[in-house]
């Protein structure tokens, strides 16, 4: 399982340096593992990590990804790092990822779902630039939805509401998950901290469409630092990637182009999830 994965570290003979994962615990079958991680193997994307090779076998799996520097998203947001992350550095951040995705998602031979995407599964490397990771052993779907995965996979607080309610899971579920992490990259805070229900960025999010101030989200560390046209257009694409049902949430390709002011869009409603959220702490 994806959740028994543990890191490390080596140096390979040419100096390189790596970042290895051992696998434990896994109950996929060889052949389909090597079929599997062989397609991974063949994607190449400046916003997907790099996987350069693997080991199988018995019951020992290895993967060996490009080795990223700066850590995870998540101790950037979240923890204690020296780095500052700045609006502009987050603005490119989060269309980077959504670049990646869409790669995933329409520019493969087979749609690939992620199925946990969350800021502790985006690795910075040296530029600063975001790269998906943890994709490896996401599932790989024809582009019909032919497939459909029944399993739950991924992460509380990112989860779409098909994963809860016995639905389809499309990469529409992937679109929901990253929803849910540009509102941490727009705050600096976890949507759902441990041990709570909610937190008071979601909140604050609910009264936004409504009428409120988009700065009052903001991560108050940058305030003055982020470009107001920017910082909206990211919130309302967040609103519409949260959308309770898939198909009203807009594709990874579209995202892109809201991001980039190449395609207009209007006011989304006020998402159910938020809605909920809301009525919870009434």
């Amino acid at each position: 399982e994806q959740g028994l994965l543990v890191p490390c570290s080596k140096i390979i003979p040419d100096t390189a340096t790596v970042a290895v994962k051992r696998l434990e615990g896994l109950c996929q079958g060889e052949k389909e593992f090597r079929a599997e991680v062989s397609t991974i193997g063949k994607i190449h994307h400046k916003n997907l990590i790099r996987l350069l090779g693997f080991c199988c076998g018995g019951s020992k799996k290895l993967l060996v990804y490009e080795y990223m520097p700066n850590g995870s998203l998540d101790q950037h947001l979240f923890g204690k790092s020296n780095l500052t992350l700045s609006w502009s550095t987050r603005y490119q951040i989060t269309v980077g990822i959504a670049k990646g995705l869409a790669y995933l998602h329409e520019g493969c031979r087979d749609c690939i779902i992620h199925c946990d995407i969350k800021p502790q599964n985006i690795l910075i490397n040296e530029s600063l630039a975001p790269k998906v990771a943890d994709f490896g052993l996401s599932k790989l779907i024809g582009h019909d939805f032919s497939r459909v995965l029944t399993s739950m996979r991924g992460t509380l607080g990112y989860l779409a509401p098909e994963w809860l309610s016995g639905q389809a899971i499309t990469s529409k579920a992937d679109v929901f998950s990253y929803g849910m992490m540009l509102f941490e990259i727009i705050s600096g805070k976890r949507n759902i901290e441990h041990g709570a229900s909610t937190s008071s960025s979601m909140l604050i999010a609910e009264e936004i469409p409504k009428g409120g101030e988009v700065h009052r989200l903001f991560d108050p560390e940058l305030v003055g630092d982020a470009n107001p046209e920017e910082l909206a257009r990211v919130f309302k694409v967040a609103c519409w990637c949260i959308q309770n049902h898939p198909d009203c949430r807009p594709s990874m390709r579209e995202i892109i182009q809201i991001l980039e002011g190449l395609k207009p869009f209007e006011t989304p409603p006020v998402p159910r999830y938020l809605k909920l959220l809301a009525d919870g702490q009434e």
